[in-house]
């Protein structure tokens, strides 16, 4: 079920918020600083594409804590806006509500992604 779901979830928007996740990566890596914040979104950017089975662990310390508030003002919130946004327009409807749900949930990690882990659930 959670393969059908992540094929349904690409289609409904699932790639559009994926590819908001590589573009912030590709502008984080102009630059030799940013490379590290770079490649967390290309990682981050895998729960777009499949968010089915997967859930969010906070493990931050003191320098997440400082990179996610860099993060917030830079990048973070364009991104948790356009998920939030999908997600309302996808709660809409019945049908919809569980990606809603989904896109709510990356809409959290797009505010604070440093930390963050991506785990598989059952």
């Amino acid at each position: 079920m959670k393969f059908i779901g992540n094929i349904i979830w690409i289609i409904c928007g699932g790639l559009v918020s994926a590819i908001g996740w590589w573009l912030a990566g590709l502008l984080w890596c102009i630059t030799v600083v940013g490379i590290p914040v770079g490649l967390q979104c290309f990682k981050l950017s895998s729960i777009s594409l499949n968010p089915f089975g997967k859930d969010i662990v906070d493990e931050g310390g003191a320098v997440s804590c400082l990179m996610n508030v860099l993060w917030f003002f830079i990048s973070g919130i364009e991104l948790a806006i356009g998920n939030f946004v999908l997600g309302c327009l996808l709660c809409i409807t019945v049908v919809g509500i569980p990606f809603g749900l989904q896109f709510f949930k990356i809409a959290r990690l797009s505010l604070f992604p440093f930390g963050a882990r991506v785990v598989k659930v059952g």
